[in-house]
């Protein structure tokens, strides 16, 4: 295509970085490729920091190996001798005061027998969900709903807040009475509107299934050893982008021959004509450069609220090694309690050197505590000391871990997480609608169709289809 294109793409996080490397490979080598980012760094919430002189991530450290998209990116840029898989060890929860061994074949906390929820559950809690296939059909007639309430009426409020509530808290950092069932749980959906006699049925037909004569199933997820900014730097060498960083993009305009940009300081912006432009950005930066330019578009972002989270990574001292738990980590039920009354401040924590291999040294056990759930700032509000502190102490109670760390870290993530409330695929086909009205747009992001790295690496390659469709047309 010809050398002029001019292609600006607002947002350095994953999805901007994989719309840049589609657009290059579509567009070819002469085309001007712009990456503009407001922060400092390109890859979002992708960020591997030094811990303990080790690479550790502190955003996303893992992803969906059972799609293809990200493992996809991996092989064309040459990583894939860098892929890593997890350990085989098994996640806990803590739940009804006590700490338990995930229970197997469940979907984000949805059941699929009630044998398996022994141990988590109460007596009574488990013969109600034994009891839910005896229950008329689950019936939605197209409608969407929240996952709390539908499981609340078919399992009873145990399985909420012991199992769904803690799974789709470490997913979206959000609360199962608030998030849509159609938005966060289709394939459940779709099973509900194939007629699924019941709820355990519908989780049951969307897991894979498995053979125990076959061989053993690929893992579900995987990382990079050296960290996901390996993903990123990449991403970015190999799209050819030129970058932008510090330069919020403060207005974005229709021109007769594409679009212009205002970046940069309010006072005096630069000004950036392109030809057409993909917009990856977080729902409140997408609100507020679509206002008054695409109103539809812009009132349906400003419905998608966020919540934001903190990472504390720990790196204690070897020999505590015999008390770190034989499992990959903990996820902690909302209103679980210390023994002697405290809240715990933890939403889950990751065992890092007994979920990953390489991340498992002689001088060191890498731990990372996860903070924050929608609505719930109120640790967030911690210095960095404090929060550390706070995390420490739940590790305590957890494993009765209680020594400095040889080192800490804490990342913040503020409004980084979109919340997928009930009606909200309708906001994304209005958003989708009003972006067909534009021709030389196209929007890609984690507000979409998912908060995970395959599903935000499927919409940049939709948007960059998009944007090369309207060039070469």
């Amino acid at each position: 295509m010809d050398g002029d294109v001019r292609v600006a793409v607002v947002g350095g996080g994953i999805s901007g970085l994989s719309a840049a490397f589609r657009l290059r490979r579509r567009l070819g080598p002469n085309a001007f490729i712009t990456v503009v980012e407001s922060s400092q760094r390109l890859g979002g919430k992708l960020w591997t920091r030094e811990l303990a002189g080790v690479p550790y991530d502190v955003g996303a450290e893992a992803f969906l190996a059972r799609r293809p998209e990200v493992l996809g990116l991996v092989e064309d840029l040459g990583l894939t001798a860098s892929l890593v898989r997890p350990t085989s060890a098994k996640p806990t929860i803590r739940a009804g005061g006590r700490t338990s061994p995930m229970p197997p074949r469940t979907f984000l906390g949805l059941p699929t027998s009630a044998r398996a929820m022994a141990g988590v559950l109460s007596d009574e809690a488990v013969a109600r969900v034994a009891a839910e296939p005896a229950l008329p059909p689950p019936l939605l007639d197209g409608a969407d709903l929240a996952v709390g309430a539908l499981a609340r009426q078919r399992f009873g409020a145990e399985v909420v807040e012991r199992l769904i509530d803690p799974l789709l808290g470490g997913v979206y950092a959000g609360r199962a009475d608030d998030l849509s069932l159609r938005a966060t749980m289709p394939a459940v959906a779709a099973a509900l509107d194939a007629g699924s006699p019941s709820l355990l049925a519908a989780a049951a037909s969307v897991l894979p299934g498995h053979d125990k004569a076959a061989d053993p199933p690929d893992p579900v997820f995987g990382g990079l050893r050296g960290g996901l900014s390996c993903l990123v730097d990449r991403l970015a060498s190999a799209s050819g982008a030129h970058r932008r960083l510090g330069l919020p993009v403060r207005a974005l305009h229709r021109c007769p021959a594409g679009w212009r940009l205002e970046i940069g300081s309010a006072p005096n912006p630069e000004v950036m004509d392109v030809d057409a432009v993909i917009l990856a950005v977080p729902a409140p930066a997408a609100r507020r450069l679509l206002d008054g330019l695409v109103p539809v578009a812009a009132g349906a972002f400003a419905q998608i609220p966020v919540a934001s989270m903190a990472v504390v990574g720990l790196a204690l001292p070897a020999d505590v090694a015999p008390m770190l738990p034989q499992a990959s980590g903990v996820l902690i039920a909302a209103g679980e309690r210390h023994r002697d009354g405290t809240p715990f401040v933890t939403k889950a924590f990751t065992y890092s050197s007994r979920k990953w291999a390489h991340l498992d040294g002689p001088d060191h056990l890498l731990v990372r505590g996860s903070v924050g759930r929608f609505g719930d700032i109120e640790a967030l509000r911690y210095d960095d000391a404090e929060l550390v502190m706070a995390v420490r102490s739940d590790l305590a109670e957890l494993t009765g871990i209680d020594v400095p760390p040889i080192d800490w870290l804490v990342s913040r993530w503020g409004g980084g997480l979109p919340q997928y409330g009930v009606g909200h695929l309708d906001l994304v086909d209005r958003i989708q609608r009003a972006e067909r009205q534009l021709p030389g747009m196209a929007i890609a992001g984690a507000a979409l169709h998912g908060v995970g790295l395959p599903a935000c690496v499927a919409t940049a390659t939709a948007a960059a289809d998009r944007i090369v469709t309207a060039l070469t047309d």
